[in-house]
């Protein structure tokens, strides 16, 4: 049996440092990657043969936990009947339909194979809507690693982002305009100066790429109302909050705040595919007309509505659409939340967190007063070494974190009571030790 350590180090011979995803490297927390030979419910097990709970789960898909039966007896069915057709299929018909009931607001869906893949695209058809250029996101929201979208904040007020990977020309990135989440000024003056040249904002409601921050809702309510005024498209990125913070996803988490408020285009993925490599994005009929074939935007994908990941999307959609599903995991959630809480004020460790249905995040501020960060920059003056700490600590006591701060939890389904009390109990000591 290889170790972690000898499967890293051949890894390192074959893939970019060892890899296929940055994160999973290691490189923000340090130490050796686990290499994950299987998984079961809220369990993974690595390549020694060591158990540990899982709080990544795929990084949000695994909603049900790992191996649930409905979604492998799916799976299994439509391998058997074909894995790949590059033709219509009925259950792609359905995956459509079936999220379109669940969301109000989006009445034609395009599926494709990637979020990164989904965001582009939807990006690219609210230009072609539009017919304007300019894009708005927020710094810490990742939304794929498309070229446009690749981009930290400029230097001064609402000014135009800079690449943030090589082999992006700054041409490439001259049309993005890169906001500090949840701050009114910065948003105020884009629209004020540029509103008539923005195509589109871009933004994850809840964003789970600098950990767990939610958009106030003040911030996103005017935000709504300057796309409106200024004839830009409200895009939101529901690729980890979809039908995971609630059934209808983060859209209806702000509605209930926000009666009659709905973005233009949303984007999809993990929770949809179940695991498997699947994502879309929709809206109104009369915006999503002007896809190819229908339209001039083009959009195209050989394995886009494969059917082996509908059937793995489907039998997971139709699993947490059970009455009281999502009641029972956000309790799960709060408990881990309020556990972890709890374990730091009795080590006394500073510790703020936060979490809606099934995502979760926390942060260990350097100051005892001060609050859940509400953009990158706060985010990034919370104590990362203590993070780093912590994070090997609950490894070693079996309880797998996301391997860097920015990134928020999953609990699943599968998760039970005694798995969220082991893992309080595994941070109190990591926290006292």
């Amino acid at each position: 049996m290889a170790s972690n350590a000898e499967l890293f180090e051949r890894a390192q011979r074959v893939i970019p440092g060892g890899v296929n995803s940055p994160v999973r490297a290691f490189r923000a927390v340090g130490g050796t990657p686990r290499f994950i030979a299987r998984a079961e419910g809220a369990y993974l097990w690595d390549a020694e043969g060591r158990r540990y709970i899982d709080y990544i789960g795929s990084w949000g898909p695994m909603i049900l936990g790992h191996g649930h039966p409905a979604v492998l007896e799916a799976v299994r069915k439509a391998a058997i009947d074909g894995l790949s057709f590059g033709a219509p299929t009925e259950r792609e018909v359905e995956l459509a339909e079936a999220i379109i009931a669940l969301v109000p607001g989006v009445e034609q869906l395009r599926l494709v194979s990637s979020g990164t893949e989904a965001g582009m695209s939807a990006l690219r058809l609210a230009r072609g809507v539009t017919g304007r250029s300019k894009i708005v996101k927020f710094e810490g929201c990742y939304h794929g690693h498309a070229d446009a979208l690749l981009v930290k904040a400029g230097s001064g007020l609402a000014t135009f982002g800079h690449p943030t990977s090589a082999g992006v020309p700054p041409e490439v990135v001259q049309h993005t305009l890169v906001l500090e989440y949840n701050n009114l000024a910065q948003l105020e003056e884009a629209f004020a100066t540029q509103g008539r040249e923005i195509a589109c904002v871009m933004i994850e409601p809840i964003a789970g790429n600098m950990n767990f921050v939610r958009a106030s809702v003040p911030f996103m309510k005017r935000l709504r109302e300057l796309c409106t005024a200024h004839g830009a498209l409200l895009v939101f990125d529901e690729v980890m909050t979809g039908f995971r913070v609630a059934l209808g996803g983060a859209h209806s988490v702000y509605a209930k705040a926000l009666p009659g408020f709905r973005p233009d285009l949303w984007v999809f993925g993990k929770v949809i595919g179940g695991g498997m490599p699947l994502a879309a994005f929709g809206g109104p009929r009369e915006m999503m007309s002007q896809l190819a074939p229908l339209g001039p935007v083009y959009q195209a994908g050989t394995l886009s509505g494969n059917p082996v990941a509908t059937a793995c999307g489907l039998a997971t959609l139709r699993e947490i659409s059970q009455p009281g599903y999502f009641d029972a995991l956000a309790a799960r959630t709060r408990g881990l939340v309020e556990g972890l809480a709890g374990a730091a004020l009795a080590a006394g460790v500073p510790l703020v967190a936060d979490c809606e249905g099934g995502m979760f995040g926390f942060f260990f501020p350097r100051s005892t007063g001060d609050g859940l960060p509400q953009n990158y920059g706060a985010v990034m003056a919370t104590d990362k070494e203590r993070f780093n700490r912590f994070f090997h600590a609950m490894l070693e006591r079996g309880v797998y974190l996301a391997p860097a701060l920015y990134e928020a939890g999953f609990v699943s389904s599968a998760h039970s009571a005694a798995d969220i009390a082991a893992t309080v109990q595994a941070a109190g000591e990591a926290l006292r030790g």
